[in-house]
């Protein structure tokens, strides 16, 4: 005779690792005015995409800002004004594809730079380091939204080398230090609008920079290298780098709605930093004194001997919260693509990318699910 049925245990909520957070208030704004160029025909290098570089400018206090339909493309577009045709630019170990692909794209060599475990990101010394004749400058990465204490000292030590610092600002949007916005400490600064960052325009990307020369080369690259948009003439070998309005318009009300993100993001970073404070197997990057996290992510090492995989599993089936994939499970030098870049050891970059892991954090989320993923790490871990 067969058993009754019995009745199943309640279904834990799930935590998502990330959530793109758009109101239908958002939705309604959106759609109308995409609605209003679909009828005029702008639908790119418009008054939307105009007045969108305007606002992302005063953001970041920087005097030009240029949308462009990546923040890859951003990155190429000012190396490209840089000219490192045929000369060395460091590049961090521990960061995205793009940021080394960027270099060769726009015909120079990556030289790889281990990382600081501080931050995440580069050390003055390292920097110096690999200086060598044919280096013309260096990218910094800021991994998480998170912008190094050291910051104002990798700019004196570019400075003091004669050469040019650019920022993969690409997590960064609302990130500062000491008062500076990232972007900005700089010759110029990238930035990511992809659907995963904490602003988005669906895809795109925004180039800032102070340097006059730099914005005028930026705006004629971008548009298939035409000196005006209404003049069929090319005076350089650009491409199709354009944002469209409306990406424009998407990105511009997210714009509108950064603070607000920034301010929920933060609240549920405290509420990590409160809970997990005490959590020995787990120990967070912190954002530096006088300065401001956007927590794109929220970035924590493990300990050593810490199965990562295996905490991933248990933390989703067990207890309904999902991590995130990590800012990056491998080195550059780890990539098929970079392998010829593995010229020197880069130990820290190995051992940062293995431990680490991202914790939940996105503007929609609860308190309650923040006290859930506590909960979940403390049982786990604890």
């Amino acid at each position: 005779m067969s058993q009754p049925a019995q009745p199943s245990a309640p279904a834990l909520p799930t935590v998502p690792a990330s959530r793109i957070d758009f109101s239908p208030e958002d939705r309604r704004w959106i759609a109308k005015r995409i609605e209003e160029v679909l009828a005029t025909g702008q639908l790119t290098l418009g008054r939307w995409g105009s007045a969108f570089e305007e606002r992302f400018a005063a953001l970041c206090g920087a005097k030009h800002a240029i949308a462009v339909n990546s923040g890859t493309a951003a990155l190429e577009i000012a190396l490209r004004a840089l000219g490192v045709a045929g000369r060395d630019v460091l590049v961090p170990a521990n960061t995205f594809f793009a940021t080394a692909a960027a270099v060769e794209h726009a015909g120079g060599r990556p030289v790889l730079m281990d990382t600081d475990p501080d931050s995440f990101g580069t050390a003055p010394e390292e920097l110096l380091r690999r200086i060598t004749p044919n280096t013309a400058g260096a990218i910094v990465v800021h991994i998480g939204g998170l912008v190094s204490r050291r910051m104002p000292e990798l700019v004196a030590a570019a400075r003091s080398r004669g050469l040019w610092l650019v920022e993969d600002a690409a997590h960064a949007h609302g990130s500062s230090l000491g008062g500076r916005a990232a972007g900005t400490f700089g010759i110029a600064g990238a930035f990511s609008f992809y659907p995963t960052k904490v602003m988005t325009s669906g895809e795109g990307g925004m180039l800032v920079t102070d340097d006059d020369r730099i914005a005028e080369e930026a705006r004629i690259l971008r548009d298939q290298g035409k000196a005006s948009f209404h003049v069929n003439a090319h005076t350089r070998l650009g491409y199709n780098w354009r944002m469209s309005e409306p990406h424009a318009i998407i990105g511009h009300r997210h714009l509108e709605r950064l603070p607000a993100m920034l301010a929920a993001r933060q609240r549920i970073a405290a509420l990590y930093d409160a809970g997990l404070a005490d959590l020995a197997s787990l120990t967070p990057l912190r954002v530096p004194e006088g300065g401001v996290g956007n927590f794109y992510k929220y970035v924590a090492v493990l300990r050593e001997r810490v199965d990562r995989k295996a905490l991933k599993e248990r933390l989703r089936r067990d207890h309904g919260v999902s991590l995130s994939g990590e800012v990056y499970e491998e080195p550059l030098q780890r990539q098929p693509v970079f392998a010829h870049l593995a010229t020197a050891p880069l130990p820290a970059s190995e051992d940062v990318c293995a431990r680490h892991v991202c914790l939940p954090v996105f503007a929609s989320m609860t308190e309650e699910q923040a006290h859930q993923v506590i909960d979940a790490l403390k049982r786990t871990l604890g």
